[in-house]
């Protein structure tokens, strides 16, 4: 009876949390009720990796922390692992409903398992490496393009004295902006199945380059979903805000906030070239849509199309 109990045990589906740190990892074993901790080293990983190896785990499950968790998560990837990275918000906003409060990196790894394990999140397949290098060029130019930002505003408001330290800093950041567009431009033209897609999004009036390589390198689901889901992983679908008697307006939230910012930017742009748009976005202030309220219909509309015609591998034709 013994000997039944153990092999059940054994059997059991294995839930695997980690939360990492820059050092350190504190691993989970949800089932097994035990706690590990290794250095956030390769050789360490490895030993992990191997053992994970043995136990067959369902999903091996980690936030996303900027980076201090690729490490593990490629050399899971590699050994064939289910792997799951799952947002932080979605872990912290899980521990409220369980009323947990308490907070160490023994308690997190172990949340992070009870998270995806009751949530059944899906193990997916990490992005490759040339996904991952225009994301990384994409990050980068979000952080350039913020700070230039932030050095013009306080030229704005700098003493005389002052501002030729502001203008040297506002062209250092051009000079990097232009070198990772360079960067952006090979990476995406070294990656073959890109082309047609590439072409296909340039052909569009009003998206550039910007929005061309935000949709390859953080939305590679794009032709291969419905125009509903398309809508809801770009954060453009709006969603009912009514309780009871209570009928609220509706609002677009979540999704891949990347893509929302860089579409918003260029449909200020494609409202002003692209006829279809603008005809849009005017018949909607006519109607008395505020302008912003417009623009995020334009811009959900925009994605319709785009994902359409990415499905279909068609140009932009005028009607």
């Amino acid at each position: 009876m013994q000997t039944n109990n153990s092999k059940h045990i054994r059997t059991k589906p294995l839930n695997i949390g980690v939360d990492v740190g820059k050092s350190l990892l504190d691993i989970s074993f949800l089932e097994h009720e035990e706690h590990l901790q290794i250095e956030n080293t390769q050789d360490a990983i490895q030993s992990f990796v191997r053992r994970c190896r043995r136990l067959k785990p369902q999903r091996i499950v980690m936030e996303a922390t900027g980076g201090y968790e690729r490490q593990l998560a490629s050399a899971c990837a590699a050994a064939k692992l289910p792997i799951v990275i799952i947002q932080p918000m979605k872990v912290r906003q899980f521990a409220k409903a369980e009323g947990q409060l308490a907070k160490t990196d023994r308690i997190d790894s172990a949340l992070i398992a009870r998270c995806a394990k009751a949530l059944q999140i899906e193990p997916r397949p990490l992005p490759d490496a040339n996904v991952q290098k225009v994301r990384d060029l994409l990050a980068r130019k979000r952080q350039l393009t913020e700070q230039r930002t932030q050095e013009l505003n306080r030229a704005h408001k700098a003493s005389t004295p002052l501002q030729r330290s502001h203008q040297r800093s506002i062209r250092f950041l051009e000079q990097e902006i232009a070198w990772v567009d360079k960067q952006l431009a090979k990476a995406v033209g070294a990656v073959d199945q890109w082309q047609s897609t590439y072409a296909i999004l340039k052909s569009v009036p009003g998206i550039g380059d910007g929005v061309a390589y935000t949709l390859l390198g953080e939305l590679p689901e794009l032709g291969h979903l419905n125009h509903r889901q398309i809508a809801a992983l770009t954060g453009l679908a709006p969603f009912n805000r009514d309780s009871g008697a209570f009928r609220g307006k509706r609002r677009i939230r979540g999704g891949r906030a990347p893509i929302r910012t860089m579409l918003y930017m260029a449909m200020l742009s494609a409202i002003q070239h692209n006829p279809i748009m603008k005809a849009f976005y005017e018949k909607l202030v006519a109607q008395g849509k505020h302008k912003k309220v417009a623009i995020t219909a334009c811009m959900r509309k925009m994605m319709v199309i785009l994902n359409a015609m990415i499905r279909d591998q068609k140009e932009w034709q005028m009607a």
